[in-house]
């Protein structure tokens, strides 16, 4: 029972940093273009846990031949694709309220993944609890707000919901073998390898790093240098979530992780509210407790001991 909670406790507060990390990144992408922000978190959360692992248990990230393959796709999918399709759902005009929500449909293919294709056994309070938790998602997110169809945007954002789940799939069998710290370079390491040929290093944008950046929101007018955001968002808005989601998935099952996974674009909303003024109606409110409530119930399902 301690090992479930010390779970939820990390996977609880990587959301939270990923979603506080929102702000910072929003201020940024007025500044650089998504993908490069992308390419720009992958490489530097490879330098700053390759380097630190390196010089004190480089044991832990040894690999034979025969992990490679694994590994790459592991990186390639599980990183760069999760954020390559979302981040081209947005670029392409698809509401990026609509785009969570598709990539939370991840959760749905977990289940269905476990059910169909390990055979495994999923419960039904699983089954509502996924059905409640994106049904909070809609009403927090009103998507029927601004909808805007584009084939290549939807399917962007289907991509990413793919990408997701395998994530979570094969963080959990990975991780019964690895540290999470371990995970997060080979992760990192491979979708560095993909973002670095996609978008070569040599044109990258570096005067993004001295512009001054207007923090907004209650800030408004506050100048801030951008390497000083860069580096927030390097370290606390993927290193430090990133580690606490893979510390807290070895105590728990990739199903439940990723209904829990849904609390980010909530606690993201409720940033926002506070720091951009972009305040809640009732609908939005009740989504927002439809999600706690279905991530309630997830937690309480039982599941299967091969998951």
């Amino acid at each position: 029972m301690l090992s479930k909670h010390r779970g939820e406790f990390f996977l609880v507060l990587g959301a939270l940093f990923f979603a506080l990390s929102g702000i910072t990144i929003t201020v940024v992408l007025k500044h650089l273009p998504a993908f490069r922000l992308a390419e720009f978190r992958s490489v530097t959360a490879v330098l700053i846990l390759g380097t630190l692992v390196a010089l004190t248990r480089p044991e832990i990230i040894k690999m034979v031949r025969a992990e490679i393959p694994r590994l790459g796709i592991y990186g390639v999918v599980g990183f760069a694709m999760v954020n390559f399709g979302y981040l081209l759902g947005i670029q392409r005009g698809v509401p990026i309220a609509l785009v969570l929500i598709i990539e939370f449909t991840a959760s749905i293919w977990i289940a269905l993944w476990i059910k169909f294709v390990r055979k495994s056994f999923v419960a039904r309070e699983m089954w509502i609890a996924i059905a409640f938790s994106i049904l909070g998602l809609v009403l927090v997110a009103k998507a029927w707000n601004g909808f805007t169809f584009d084939l290549i945007g939807i399917s962007g954002a289907v991509m990413s919901a793919f990408a997701l789940a395998a994530y979570f799939l094969m963080s959990e069998k990975i991780g019964k073998k690895r540290e999470p710290i371990a995970l997060l370079i080979f992760g990192m390491g491979f979708a560095s390898i993909f973002w670095l040929v996609v978008l070569p290093p040599w044109t990258f944008p570096f005067e993004v790093f001295t512009e001054k950046m207007d923090l907004s929101g209650v800030a408004e007018g506050f100048m801030v240098p951008g390497w000083i955001l860069m580096a927030l968002i390097a370290i606390f808005g993927t290193v430090i979530p990133y580690l606490c989601v893979l510390t807290g998935m070895r105590s728990l099952s990739a199903s439940t992780s990723s209904v829990i996974g849904m609390l980010e674009p909530v606690l993201a909303g409720a940033f926002a509210w506070f720091w951009f003024g972009q305040s809640w109606d009732a609908i939005q409110l009740i989504g927002a407790a439809t999600v706690l409530f279905g991530i309630y119930l997830a937690d309480r399902a039982k599941t299967a001991p091969s998951e």
